[in-house]
């Protein structure tokens, strides 16, 4: 928790000033009402008092009561104003990191657990900066002051109290034995829980093809009741806390009371100054019952906020985690004017996964000029993501070099690699908005360029037919649009930035093979000078390549043209048999 204190603005510490002006101000005024309590009850229990007294005695005990509530909705104004603003920007903080994560550190802390760090475990550190500055500063304060003021009477009343305050901190302490573990368990249970419930509504339509909901509410009913059994433990134990401070302020309530009697009948009667002796005993016993309510008060506030402190520091543990965590793929020095423009070059590459068994590529090599179109092909894990994956470092090589227009790129800036580069993944992505929001991505495109990107990636056919256009709506995800539309839109949206070197991972698979080629002819037509890096399943997708490279389990193992690999590659070969008839194939 300290860790994330840096996080807190210099206006923020100087509001948390404020706020203990005004908790001072409120204690002060409630360990004042009960000397106004003492002096009405010596004014009423002494004959001739005048009424006057009473009324300015009350009144003053009045004007205390508005003034300690003025000054607790101050604290609660300060404090709900100092945690907000810190939450606001710690989420902000937490998003722009992982923003930096290479997938490595996505995947190993998991999207579900990320969005958990980044809305309840931010919550939870909230509530306890609200409750901190409410009772952390108040109860020690009210409890040391009200304790003073009875260490000033008799001291059986001074034992009394402080028999009740030991017996509620030995009970604070066997409670948070029991308790802490299981609130760190708590977050954990929690990111099982939204990952069970992420996965099934992302996976929806195969649940219900293989009619397995029954098994996805196993699943699900496990982590629920884990997490269930967990906090119904938690809670046990924590309830059981109330029935004890009842019966320990109880008990303290009737041994004030009770050495109250014994000492009022320990003066001798008959005579007016045991009179005036007794009253004051009196006076004293109503003025420390209410100093030993404030004191067990103080001690019911403290236990509050320890009993959300566990939980809450586990959060910023969580959260600290993740700002601590130094992503993988960092900056370089040089910017992008290298000389040259859109040649990539891959220098005897390996690569392997982080926590992989083995290499997913070994050894590549090959360079792609300005303007030339370089396809990758090969059977399913023979490593054609992962190679073009390279490129604008969504992780790093593990042996070799992977050069883009001659300069590493670990050396560059990131933001001056990626201006270099667009990039169309598998499955289309798409941002909830627009159709004109979705093509223009992040506003790094010209608005003229909309029209054509969507003309060359075939998309205007079915942007024309929207009610609105490009202004049409677009459902998060994109669900109201087809797999073929998503995917056209994706590749106007790499079109749009007019990048050096566009890269297509298997991004033609669900077009049909008539819109695959008008696709492709246009490309090769309105792209001239762009360097083209296309991953494809489909032979007929990448014939007109200028150079086909064949990978076969991680190896690079036929490079050249469609017709030199059809007479040299018999991987390529056979991968082309298995699509094509020999006719087609030009044999």
């Amino acid at each position: 928790m300290l860790k994330l204190i840096k996080y807190i603005k210099l206006r923020e510490w100087l509001l948390f000033l404020l706020s203990l002006v005004f908790i001072f101000a409120q204690v002060f005024l409630d360990l004042k009402l009960p000397d106004y309590m003492s002096n009405i009850t010596r004014l009423v229990k002494t004959a001739g008092s005048d009424a006057g007294d009473v009324w300015r005695a009350g009144g003053m005990m009045l004007l205390c009561s508005l003034g300690s509530l003025a000054s607790s909705v101050m604290v609660c104004f300060l404090a709900s104003k100092v945690a907000a603003g810190f939450s606001r920007r710690l989420r902000a903080v937490i998003f722009e990191k992982v923003e930096s994560f290479t997938l490595e550190e996505i995947n190993a802390f998991s999207t579900a657990s990320l969005i958990t760090r980044s809305t309840n475990d931010v919550n939870q550190v909230q509530m306890l900066i609200i409750m901190a500055m409410q009772v952390v500063v108040k109860a020690p304060v009210m409890a040391v002051w009200a304790i003073m003021k009875i260490a000033g009477k008799a001291w059986q009343w001074s034992l009394a109290t402080g028999i009740a305050v030991a017996v509620l901190t030995v009970l604070l302490l066997v409670v948070l034995k029991f308790t802490f573990s299981r609130f760190k368990k708590i977050q954990w249970l929690q990111d099982a829980l939204n990952h069970a419930a992420r996965e099934n509504l992302n996976g929806i339509r195969v649940v219900r093809a293989h009619n397995a909901e029954d098994y996805q509410e196993k699943k699900f009913e496990k982590a629920n009741t884990d997490l269930l059994e967990n906090s119904l433990y938690v809670n046990r134990v924590t309830t059981l806390m109330s029935p004890f401070m009842s019966l320990t302020m109880n008990c303290l309530s009737m041994s004030i009371y009770w050495i109250g009697a014994v000492l009022i009948n320990s003066v001798a009667s008959g005579t007016a100054a045991a009179v005036e002796l007794r009253v004051g005993i009196f006076a004293d016993m109503i003025v420390l019952m209410s100093y030993a309510m404030q004191v067990i008060a103080a001690f019911i506030m403290i236990i509050i906020v320890i009993m959300i402190a566990p939980r809450a520091l586990v959060a910023a543990g969580r959260i600290n985690e993740v700002l601590e965590t130094e992503p993988k793929v960092t900056d370089g020095t040089r910017d992008g004017n290298t000389g040259l423009r859109g040649e990539v070059e891959f220098r005897n590459v390996s690569f392997t996964y982080p926590g992989g068994s083995g290499a997913v590529l070994e050894n590549i090599s090959f360079t792609a000029h300005r303007g030339e179109t370089v396809a990758f092909i090969g059977s399913t894990g023979s490593g054609k993501t992962s190679l073009v994956n390279l490129v604008p470092r969504f992780y790093d090589v593990t042996e070799g070099e992977v050069l883009v227009d001659g300069v590493n790129v670990k050396e560059y800036v990131l933001e001056e690699l990626y201006k270099k580069i667009s990039y169309v993944p598998q499955t289309s992505v798409m941002f909830s908005g627009t159709v004109k929001s979705n093509v223009l991505f992040g506003s790094h495109a010209r608005e003229e360029r909309l029209e054509k990107a969507l003309g060359i990636s075939m998309s205007e056919e079915f942007v024309d037919e929207l009610e609105d256009r490009e202004n049409s709506e677009m459902a998060q995800r994109g669900t109201n649009f087809s797999g073929g539309q998503k995917q056209r839109l994706s590749i106007a949206r790499a079109l749009s930035r007019e990048a050096e070197i566009l890269i297509f991972d298997d991004t033609f698979s669900a077009l049909d093979f008539k819109t695959d080629r008008e696709l492709r002819d246009a490309l090769n037509r309105e792209t001239e000078g762009m360097t083209k890096l296309i991953v494809a399943q489909r032979i007929g997708t990448i014939m007109s390549a200028d150079r086909i490279i064949v990978l076969d389990e991680g190896r690079q193992v036929g490079t050249g043209t469609h017709g030199e690999l059809l007479k040299s590659c018999e991987v390529y070969r056979q991968i082309a048999l298995s699509q094509l008839s020999e006719e087609e194939l030009a044999l």
